[in-house]
């Protein structure tokens, strides 16, 4: 019975290692890609390792991580699809068991806390970060900007609170509602989600249209004019013009003298 408790422990911690390590390599090519993806955008800057060398790159390692996080919520899902549709295919290959639930499942709440990360922390913080130059009369440097950025963050924080619960407070006044508004771990604190969650859908449905509008603008310049849309009297003139020139040779007139004859024209 000890025998088999300790086989069972060994199997569920070699299966956490492996999936540690996945998700380790999927990660670190995501961020690669980032990396790259960002660096090829990039506005190049001096080379000289300054203060503000410093925080720009401290907020590209951010920005960069950020980017990942969001291509692996992209890829998730057809991630999912794809991985049980081959477990489904090869239900006894051994070397595609690692595509098991818990690999899924497991990947699903990384990418949800990474997501809650980046989204309220690591970015605003990005940017408040590069805005920042230093409390007035305060020694200039990375610890100055880094107090101005946390002390950003808190107000920011404040206030965001602040309009939900005003907000929430006018739209539903009864006491009720008032009493569920002070416990902010069980009810406000997902409020405050639902809420943001909500602005930023209502963001995508007002900038996705922009994008697809300008996309299709883009495409229209980039891809050759088709032929039904050319100008066909220019075509028709041209092969007149042609047809004209051969006549007059074969007449023995020069190309010259059919030019300014239709010049004259």
């Amino acid at each position: 019975m000890e025998e088999d408790d300790v086989t069972i422990r060994e199997q569920n911690f070699h299966s956490q290692v492996r999936e540690y390590i996945i998700c380790f390599l999927l990660f670190a090519v995501l961020y690669i890609v980032s990396y790259c993806i960002i660096t090829r955008y990039k506005r190049k800057s001096d080379d000289h390792e300054d203060e503000d060398a410093v925080v720009n790159r401290i907020s590209l390692y951010l920005c960069t991580f950020t980017l990942a996080v969001s291509g692996g919520a992209v890829f998730l899902l057809p991630f999912s699809i794809i991985s049980n549709e081959i477990l489904l295919s090869f239900p006894r290959n051994y070397y595609i068991q690692w595509l098991n639930g818990s690999l899924i499942h497991g990947l699903w709440n990384l990418v949800s806390l990474f997501s809650n990360l980046c989204l309220f922390v690591l970015m605003p913080f990005a940017y408040f970060f590069l805005e920042s130059e230093g409390f007035a009369g305060s020694k200039k440097g990375i610890k100055a900007r880094i107090l101005e950025t946390f002390v950003m963050l808190f107000l920011l924080a404040l206030l965001i609170l602040g309009i939900v619960w005003v907000a929430s407070a006018l739209i539903d006044n009864d006491a009720a509602s008032m009493e569920s508004l002070y416990d902010l771990w069980e009810f406000y604190l997902p409020y405050l989600y639902s809420c943001i969650s909500l602005m930023g859908g209502l963001l995508l449905l007002m900038c996705t249209p922009v994008g697809m509008s300008r996309m299709f603008t883009v495409m229209g310049q980039l891809l050759v004019k088709p032929t039904i849309l050319e100008d066909l009297d220019e075509q028709i003139y041209c092969i007149h013009l042609q047809e004209e020139a051969l006549q007059r040779r074969l007449n023995g007139m020069s190309v010259g003298d059919v030019l300014a004859r239709y010049r004259q024209g």
